[in-house]
């Protein structure tokens, strides 16, 4: 596999945005200089992430998420030896 990441990936698997096999991976993002883990889609070429806002749910049970505007800097966690 190629160690470019997507524009754009989402944690979600009813997204068209997800890839199981690079999740596997352990992606990490940089937003704004910051490493956060909390990240459920983000897009570089728009600049921004959407994160879980709190606890709160939707009525489906899927977590509510907000847009947050900046650099985005998408990584692989732990590169493979060789």
């Amino acid at each position: 596999m190629a160690d470019t990441l997507p524009d754009r990936l989402c944690v979600d698997p009813r997204s068209p945005f997800y890839d199981e096999e690079l999740l596997k991976r352990d992606v990490g993002i940089r937003f704004n200089g910051v490493e956060k883990t909390n990240v459920e889609e983000y897009c570089m070429s728009e600049g921004w992430i959407r994160v879980a806002a709190g606890k709160a749910r939707d009525r489906f049970g899927n977590a509510i998420t907000i847009k947050l505007k900046g650099k985005v800097e998408p990584f692989i966690k732990g590169e493979p030896e060789g």
